[in-house]
């Protein structure tokens, strides 16, 4: 065809290489193969023919955000002659219908990061990992922070909800770890921690979330409520954070931790080897970042509580134990999203595991045994309708074994037995081991044996050091005291003590413990 502009049709078939007919057949028809191919008829007749003008296309005009599927239920109803084998044209219809003639659509609007400039946070839930702690299941979700530009990442396991104090701490945790400040920080609007809050209480939370970011000068923003793709640069990396996780999971073969802390340490591990992969990108942005400040601001809230003559204080719905010396004294609480901290006036006294109420209705309780275990000694009676009874109990064989003694040696003496296995468990500082024998009595249909363990858990008699004090005799005194006269007397100028009298007054004196001395300080 550049041939032809300039030659006859003949010449420029020749230059093409083709025949002087297909040049004269192309001049008289220029389509290409693929255009002259006239398009496929029906194979068979249009099953929506008699109601897809009818009452289709007015269902769409009508509800416009209408499901295909949605429509597919009500047509079948009007018409049930037209079966489940239609549903798929039907779709195929609608969607081509909404191309042409349907409402314009949200843009999202892919956006450049500078580095340095925006860090964003938000809460995932994590359910679906089925994640239990020695066999307990762990009610949790993750705090997920990531760098726009590098990609850096920092999660952590939050046990309660999307609050303020869980945003601080994880929060600064990830900041720390970083190595900076970004410019900009980006949340969700905390939708979540300003559920059910009054007017003054979301007033006093956003003037603690400006604060937080003033103290490391950040600028806040926030998404609008339910636009997730605006925080789309966290939104995404959220389920590739999951599938991620899950994968280890599945490599790791169990789901079962020992201990929150080797849960979290694994979570810490994974997402450190995710941060390597973009460890060019990461230096890159830690290179612009604004400097840390000297110290970290508040990650709590502070409470203020009595303890009671119950040995414990009660802080949203919470029972809480504490060492029986504090009763009567108002206490200092730091409300952690995972523990209480203590602080009878600024001493910290204790630190506690947070617990959550179950429900609006039921208080919820965190006991330690060993708070109250003075006590039961001298009222074993007092577990039989302890209000926290299930609560006391350290490990799951202390619960069967009380249930087992309950069972065949009647309350008084299933109460005693059992206070004097957890007294045993505090005084021999072996509950795990205790445990273990206690299950295997079980195991092996006996009753545990306190008499027994007492002796099994008793130190062993070599195991006590054997220690001689011997004791000096007076006369070395004596020795020490002539040296020291030597001494004075060879340098009387230099501070040393000078002797006016005789050490003693007599040699012949019986006992240096009778001896006399007058010593002079030279001057």
């Amino acid at each position: 065809m550049k041939s032809r502009q300039t030659s006859a049709p003949a010449i420029a078939a020749a230059k093409a290489g083709f025949s002087r007919a297909t040049a004269y057949r192309i001049e008289a028809d220029p389509r290409l193969p693929s255009q002259k191919k006239p398009p496929r008829d029906r194979r068979r007749p249009d099953p929506l023919a008699g109601v897809w003008e009818a009452e289709i296309v007015p269902m769409l005009e009508a509800a416009p955000g209408i499901r295909a599927i949605g429509v597919f239920g009500e047509i079948v109803r009007r018409h049930p002659d037209l079966g489940e084998g239609v549903r798929r044209t039907l779709e195929r219809r609608i969607r081509g219908w909404r191309a042409l003639n349907g409402a314009e659509r949200d843009v999202i609007f892919r956006q450049e990061h500078p580095p340095g400039r925006m860090g964003l946070s938000d809460f995932t839930d994590v359910a679906e990992f089925g994640i239990t702690i020695s066999g307990e299941p762990l009610a949790h979700r993750l705090y997920h922070f990531r760098m726009a530009f590098s990609g850096f990442a920092h999660a952590q396991v939050i046990l309660g909800g999307e609050s303020f104090v869980a945003l601080a701490e994880s929060l600064q945790n990830a900041l720390w770890a970083l190595g900076g400040v970004p410019e900009q920080h980006r949340s969700d609007s905390l939708s979540a921690a300003f559920r059910n809050l009054g007017r003054d209480a979301r007033e006093d939370l956003t003037r603690r979330y400006d604060d937080l970011c003033a103290h490391y000068e950040m600028t806040p923003t926030r998404n609008n409520p339910g636009v997730a793709h605006e925080n789309g640069s966290i939104e995404s990396p959220h389920g590739h954070l999951k599938q991620a996780i899950e994968d280890e999971l599945l490599l790791r073969g169990s789901r079962d931790f020992e201990d929150l802390a080797a849960y979290r340490r694994f979570i810490d591990e994974m997402v450190g080897r995710r941060n390597a992969r973009n460890r060019k990108q990461i230096e890159i942005e830690r290179a612009v970042l604004k400097r840390l400040p000297e110290r970290r601001t508040a990650d709590y809230e502070d409470a203020r509580v009595i303890v009671t003559s119950s040995g414990g204080f009660t802080l949203r719905k919470v029972f809480y134990t504490v060492p029986s010396r504090l009763i009567g004294h108002w206490l200092n609480v730091r409300v952690f999203d995972d523990r209480l901290v203590c602080l009878l006036g600024s001493t910290e006294v204790a630190t506690l595991r947070r617990g959550r109420s179950p429900d609006q209705q039921r208080h919820g309780h965190v006991v330690d045994y060993r708070h109250v275990i003075h006590a039961l000694r001298k009222k074993p009676m007092a577990l039989l309708n302890l209000v926290y009874r299930d609560q006391l109990f350290p490990r799951a064989a202390y619960a069967r074994a009380f249930e087992a003694l309950l069972a065949s040696e009647g309350e008084k003496r299933a109460c005693r037995t059992m206070v004097g296995l957890l007294a045993l468990a505090h005084d021999r500082a072996c509950e795990a081991e205790l445990a273990e024998e206690i299950e295997a009595d079980l195991d092996a249909g006996r009753l545990p044996d306190l008499d027994r363990l007492r002796d099994r858990f008793r130190p062993a008699a070599a195991s006590v050091p054997e220690v001689v004090v011997e004791l000096m005799s007076l006369s070395v005194y004596d020795e020490l005291a002539t040296v020291m006269t030597v001494l004075a007397l060879a340098r009387p100028g230099e501070g040393m003590p000078v002797v006016t009298e005789p050490i003693w007054a007599s040699e012949a004196a019986p006992s240096s413990a009778h001896a006399t001395c007058t010593l002079e300080v030279a001057a």
